[in-house]
């Protein structure tokens, strides 16, 4: 089947659905909303159709982005908007199908917003929430409008063009410069040049080269490469063939942590539905490039997620990192030149590919391009996952689109871009979404993880559970991070338990300074930051553990945790 027959059957079953005479329910199954309980709410709503003997097309899509309303149930009738009800249960579901679904009457006390054309009574347009109404989304652009585990919607949306475009346009050296003109940097936390990158592997003439997508995402309050993976897989998939295109490589693998099915199943379904068509495999959409890929799964290892762990846990291996040099573009997966880019980072090629460099290098601050995918947690009013261009201020995305602390209490401060990132203080969060403005306020962009915390939360004791977590997933393999994250814990712990001593903190500076000299990766070299981060905003409450016996909140006095499988 050619391109164009692929993209005339796609645009038919989408006009089916969108326009036919059944109505069409999105039920949001992302990890968001299988925690929320949305099978019980899938149970309920079949049940109901049944019951009043009524036909709809139900759909498990992907995260619409506002997390705290789930589980999201979206209904379209036949030539109307779209309703998306917020928070459903069983019980609502039931209440959704007898009146939107048999009667023709939204539910508006039940509703979050609309989507579409026009006005809908009692119901605001959703775009205008507080969530959306900031959003640029390019990677997000159909998640939870979808159903993820057909591909000819993702072809119905535009899906593709850019690889047949690619294909039969555009030689490799020109994808090239397009990303280079982009600025498209990484997002998983270097933030170092793609265009650059792929530069690198284009220009070795070994005979196999492999492209690697990295979706081992383990930041405590990060899920939005998973959240794409499971939302629109197939963004990923062209993504990482076009990379494939651009460097020469014919090999590809995507690389997720095995226990989390809605990211699993979907980039298999996905990579099975692209050979099938034509997408993946030889000769893909009858040209002379071939390109092969397949799913493989890690541990549960926060360290696979380094680069050159990656590669050793594909090989079979344990997830440690490789010393370097030769780095992975000269010897890589199995000896041969490899490429890594994380999730979000490939998500936007398809849009680069297909609308220019100077296109998305138009959106964004400065050298940071594009746009920031933040995973929102904490006790913030709105929770979730949004789209952002960069350069929005922080304080922005904090008051404006999350809508600040809820419960009267105010912000303290927050901890961005994983737990090798840093801690910023209310007073110190009027910053630009920038890799190098974060940087410098010793805070990292990273992952997109922004966790918010009230004045309750004690900062000694935030910083002590950050590395916690650090120590325990340390693999170990080199003396300064395996007993530099040790030490870090014990002082910690005991600054917690009110036992510190007045030369903890240069102690854990000094600590942290070996870290970073000698450690392998960037775990240990960055493990330090939550540290450093924490007494520069907020050495004061540091001091009135050690030197006044006290927390002024009182947390530390309250049960913590502590991980009782230390790697010490």
């Amino acid at each position: 089947m050619s391109f164009a027959e692929l993209v005339q059957e796609a645009d038919r079953r989408w006009q089916a659905l969108t326009d036919g005479d059944t109505p069409w329910i999105r039920v949001g199954a992302a990890l968001c909303g299988k925690a929320a309980g949305c099978d019980e709410v899938l149970w309920a709503l079949e049940s109901s159709l049944r019951r009043h003997g009524v036909a709809a097309q139900i759909s498990e899509v992907g995260c619409l982005g506002p997390c705290f309303a789930e589980p999201l149930v979206d209904v379209q009738l036949p030539g109307s908007a779209r309703i998306i009800y917020r928070n459903v249960t069983p019980e609502t579901a039931e209440e959704i199908i007898a009146s939107h679904i048999v009667l023709e009457t939204p539910v508006a006390h039940l509703a979050l917003g609309y989507l579409g054309e026009g006005t809908v009574d009692g119901i605001p347009p959703l775009n205008e929430h507080p969530m959306k109404a900031r959003e640029t989304r390019i990677a997000l652009r159909n998640a939870g409008n979808i159903d993820p585990g057909d591909i000819y919607q993702y072809i119905a949306n535009g899906g593709y063009q850019a690889l047949n475009q690619s294909l039969n346009e555009m030689t490799a050296q020109e994808m090239l410069e397009r990303v280079n003109t982009s600025g498209l940097r990484g997002r998983g936390g270097a933030a170092f040049a793609t265009g650059t990158k792929w530069n690198f592997l284009a220009g070795s003439k070994a005979p196999v080269k492999y492209v690697l997508c990295n979706c081992e995402e383990g930041d405590p309050g990060a899920f939005n490469d998973k959240g794409i993976l499971e939302s629109d897989p197939n963004t990923v998939l062209e993504g990482i063939i076009l990379a494939g295109y651009a460097t020469g490589a014919t090999n590809g693998y995507i690389f997720v942590r095995h226990g989390h099915d809605g990211p699993v199943n979907r980039a298999r379904d996905a990579v099975k539905q692209a050979y099938e068509l034509g997408l993946l495999g030889p000769n893909i959409l009858g040209s002379d490039y071939s390109f092969d890929l397949e799913v493989a799964l890690t541990g549960d290892s926060y360290v696979a997620g380094e680069e050159t762990a990656l590669m050793e846990a594909i090989e079979g291996k344990r997830s440690m990192p490789r010393y370097r040099p030769p780095f992975p573009a000269q010897v890589g997966l199995f000896g041969q030149p490899t490429n890594i880019n994380n999730v979000k980072t490939l998500a936007y090629v398809p849009e680069i590919v297909a609308k220019g460099g100077e296109w998305f290098s138009g959106i964004g601050h400065g050298r940071s391009t594009g746009t920031a995918i933040l995973c929102l947690t904490g006790p913030l009013k709105y929770t979730g996952m949004v789209e952002v261009p960069m350069g929005l201020n922080l304080s922005e995305v904090l008051y404006d689109v999350a809508g600040g602390i809820k419960g009267g209490k105010n912000l303290k401060l927050v901890q961005t871009g994983g737990p090798l990132g840093g801690v910023l203080g209310v007073d110190n969060i009027d910053l630009a979404l920038d890799f190098e403005v974060f940087r410098d306020a010793g805070a990292i962009l990273g992952s997109g993880g922004i966790i918010a915390a009230d004045e309750d939360t004690c900062i000694v004791d935030l910083t002590r559970a950050l590395i916690a977590f650090c120590q325990y997933e340390s693999c170990g393999k080199c003396f300064p991070c395996r007993m530099g994250m040790s030490h870090l814990l014990e002082v910690l712990e005991r600054i917690c338990r009110l036992d510190g001593e007045r030369g903890d903190l240069d102690l854990m500076r000094s600590i942290g300074l070996n870290m970073q000299a000698g450690s392998l990766c960037g775990h240990g070299q960055l493990g330090f930051n939550p540290v450093a981060s924490a007494i520069k905003y907020f050495g004061p409450e540091f001091d009135a553990h050690i030197l006044e016996r006290q927390c002024p909140t009182g947390a530390c006095l309250r049960t913590k945790f502590s991980p009782k499988l230390s790697r010490r």
